[in-house]
């Protein structure tokens, strides 16, 4: 059908007003479960030291009567360390953009400086979670904490050719064979962590693994309601015979790895908490950064494994 002539139409059109809504959608996920889950401690030097200690073996403890007392070898137990890490967000905006005005107020400096800080804690994340050795630094180069994968040494399954870390002489995991996870491998991670004394209540993992969990069935049946039309497929809670674990997925730990922790032996020990600050006025610009210095603290690895090398 053919439009009249002379019919004024929006292609020709030059004052129209855009239509930008004021909302801002974002999905960008913000959950950080290691850096939550953690503890909080107090770091005083970039090397942070603390000591971890273990009871002598268990024995059948049987003594002469009127017998004199003889010392046992007192344990010296173990210092260990990590370096700490800082991580930082900078925000800078010219002085006309500050007096624009921008859909949702996204281009502001206190905008700006949450979005910062929700992205800090994102790197954060990463930097706890990942397969890195502790760095001393220079000047000239960055000092970084061990990550959880460089911390888990006792306790862990591994691929053919993986090997465990050397925390103590700060060694990273060497990766191996990948393997499908099984509830076979976390059966026998979670004996080894209770027979090194550990009492684990979370298992962290990705996606893949978490979607993989859920199909086992440990026995039972999964469950359907048909006047709701759902099907519960997903596993959150898994009892174990030596306990309960939380299974909680991670967007920013390593896949192939299946952590089983017990958390209060984690921690993240500050030796300067969130701050932010003015950064100095060169021009017509103003400046701001958010700035954190941290180490991840294990009180004691052995309480926690890994079931390594997953496909």
């Amino acid at each position: 059908m053919a439009v009249p002539s002379n019919t004024m139409q929006t292609y020709t059109g030059v004052v129209n007003k855009e239509d930008l809504s004021d909302m801002v959608y974002m999905i960008s996920p913000t959950e950080t479960p290691l850096l939550s889950g953690a503890g909080r401690s107090k770091a005083a030097n970039t090397l942070h030291e603390w000591t971890t200690d273990v009871l002598a073996t268990a024995a059948n403890n049987a003594q002469i009567e009127g017998d004199d007392s003889a010392a046992g070898v007192v344990n010296p137990g173990v210092r260990v360390n990590n370096r700490t890490q800082i991580s930082r967000k900078v925000v800078r905006l010219s002085g006309t953009q500050q007096s624009m005005n921008s859909a949702g107020n996204l281009y502001t400096m206190g905008k700006q400086m949450a979005k910062a800080s929700s992205e800090l804690k994102r790197d954060m994340e990463v930097a706890l979670c990942q397969n890195t050795t502790a760095v001393v630094g220079a000047a000239g180069t960055a000092r970084q904490t061990r990550g959880l994968e460089g911390w888990v040494a006792t306790n862990n399954s591994l691929g053919a050719t993986g090997a465990a870390p050397d925390p103590i002489n700060n060694v990273a995991p060497t990766d191996g064979t990948q393997r499908a996870l099984t509830e076979a491998l976390i059966k026998t991670t979670l004996n080894a962590i209770w027979t090194s004394g550990g009492n684990p209540d979370t298992m962290m993992v990705g996606g893949t693994q978490k979607q993989l969990f859920s199909s086992f069935n440990g026995g039972g049946t999964q469950m359907g309601n048909l006047d709701d039309k759902k099907l519960i497929s997903a596993i959150d809670v898994y009892v174990s015979d030596f306990g309960t674990l939380k299974i909680v997925p991670n967007r920013f730990q390593r896949a192939r790895t299946a952590f089983i922790l017990e958390m209060d032996k984690w921690k993240v020990a500050y030796l300067r908490p969130f701050q932010t600050e003015d950064l100095a006025k060169t021009g017509d610009s103003d400046a701001k950064h958010i700035l954190v210095e941290y180490a991840l603290e294990a009180c004691n690895e052995a309480a926690s494994g890994a079931v390594r090398d997953l496909s």
